[in-house]
């Protein structure tokens, strides 16, 4: 399941990736832009991966005063959201072209397509074509202006050539896209379409081209990570991949592996994350819950005790590393004993960084014809794990006093350890650089050094 670190939230690359989990409201102010494209992007980090090839590909293409929204669909909350963000684009930049994408587009198309602001609709295979950005002649007759295909009759995945995302401190790599599985709650692989993963090759040249153009750490990212090569010649494992990327990329100083399934992590993948120190001590779990019943009825493929089992497992081989995990509170039938459950996994599988999501029934899946827990004991649910999340990361964190660790540098006097943790620095440094410095305060939430 792709990592949701951002959901509901327009993308700034300048800020650092984090999570409320509340689906607030985003207030954007898109009066003042002068470039030729603006890239407005909601949703996961994939999103924000192809939402920079968009950018690029309409550059190259000569659009001007083009505005493309690029919406996440994984709740109903984050479809309004994109909506109404269309909307205010349109009451502020009356004179713009305004092109929509991404997984609402492609699941909800009609809705999309009844909208009047919106001047093209593209899916999200359509998104990644060069000729879609061809400067767009909206008066002409035969202007198509719905271009949504089916998303489960794509097959390829195209290797994009992508020199860099945000700056060149790190970099996200699409490596695997659409996923085969039908978890209760997901709607996304409706929007992705079919499991399809980059071959090793193209994926070793479009890394070697970020690395030689300064990229110090590159995050391997998909919808289905752990699902990669299923559908290539030979069937090579995410492992083989890693392997492969290390071996023929001698000069990568720095890899990072995104949202992994627990039960998918294979043998090769295992080995090489608990001994290969270019590969960041960071796991962050795609684990949903704590309480097997709870699994069960979300047609996950793992066990509590699966979970806990790889934590304790990798933790044994590399002490340095540190967990994450993506939890939804308050899933359909969830009882107080379930939910404990879940609270126990966080100690039982010792999670550091925590990302929580009250459960929001999203129309189309089986979940929201389940039986609905209460909102305001979702509400409780959620506040009560972010606490714990909030404790178990200021523990963490405290440990890191005296400590000197190598820094990636994102932004002048801000920054992250290998093991994901943000640091602000007291003395400002350059921007995609590694900077070795000693952790000298915490205020339980972020580093100083």
């Amino acid at each position: 399941m792709v990592e949701r670190s951002e959901q509901l939230k327009p993308h700034n690359d300048s800020l650092p990736l984090e999570n409320d989990g509340e689906g607030s409201v985003p207030v954007i102010d898109f009066s003042n832009s002068k470039k030729d494209v603006e890239v407005i992007t909601f949703g996961c980090r994939l999103n924000i991966y192809e939402s920079s090839i968009m950018e690029r590909e309409a550059l190259a293409a000569g659009a001007q005063n083009t505005i493309i929204v690029n919406t996440c669909a994984v709740t109903n909350e984050a479809v309004r959201q994109a909506k109404q963000a269309i909307r205010k684009l349109r009451r502020e930049r009356p004179d713009a072209k305004i092109v929509v994408t991404g997984c609402a587009a492609q699941i909800e198309t009609a809705d999309f397509a009844s909208m009047s602001e919106i001047d093209l609709l593209l899916g999200n295979a359509e998104k990644m074509e060069k000729n879609s950005y061809t400067p767009l002649n909206l008066d002409i007759p035969e202007f198509e202006r719905v271009r949504v295909n089916d998303i489960m009759e794509v097959r390829e995945t195209a290797s994009h050539m992508l020199e860099s995302v945000g700056n060149r401190a790190r970099a996200f790599i699409q490596v695997q896209n659409g996923c085969n599985h039908r978890c209760t709650f997901c709607i996304i692989p409706f929007g992705r379409g079919p499991a399809r993963s980059v071959p090793i090759a193209e994926a070793v040249r479009e890394i070697q081209q970020l690395v030689d153009s300064g990229t110090l750490e590159v995050v391997l990212t998909g919808v289905d990570l752990t699902a990669y090569g299923q559908d290539l010649p030979g069937n090579p494992t995410l492992g083989v991949l890693v392997e492969a990327l290390l071996k023929h990329i001698p000069n990568l100083k720095r890899l990072r592996i995104s949202s992994l399934d627990a039960m998918e992590i294979d043998d090769h993948l295992f080995e090489l994350m608990v001994s290969e120190p270019r590969i960041m001590p960071h796991v962050h779990l795609s684990l949903q819950a704590g309480d097997n019943m709870v699994l069960k009825r979300m047609k996950r493929r793992h066990a509590r005790e699966d979970a806990i089992n790889i934590c304790t497992r990798m933790k044994a081989r590399r002490p340095d590393l540190i967990f994450g995990a993506d939890i939804i509170a308050g899933f359909p039938t969830e009882t107080d004993e379930m939910f404990e459950n879940t609270l126990k996994c966080v100690d039982e599988c010792g999670l550091t960084l925590l990302h929580i999501f009250p459960f929001s029934p999203r129309k189309g899946t089986p979940a929201a014809r389940m039986p609905q827990v209460h909102g305001t004991i979702i509400k409780q649910r959620a506040a009560a794990l972010r606490l714990k999340g909030d404790q178990k990361l200021a523990e963490y964190l405290a440990t890191q006093l005296g400590k000197t660790h190598e820094i990636l540098v994102e932004r002048p006097t801000f920054g992250r350890i290998d093991s994901f943790v943000p640091v602000r620095l007291i003395e400002p440094a350059e921007i995609g650089t590694l900077i070795t410095r000693t952790i000298i305060a915490t205020d339980g939430k972020i580093l100083e050094a």
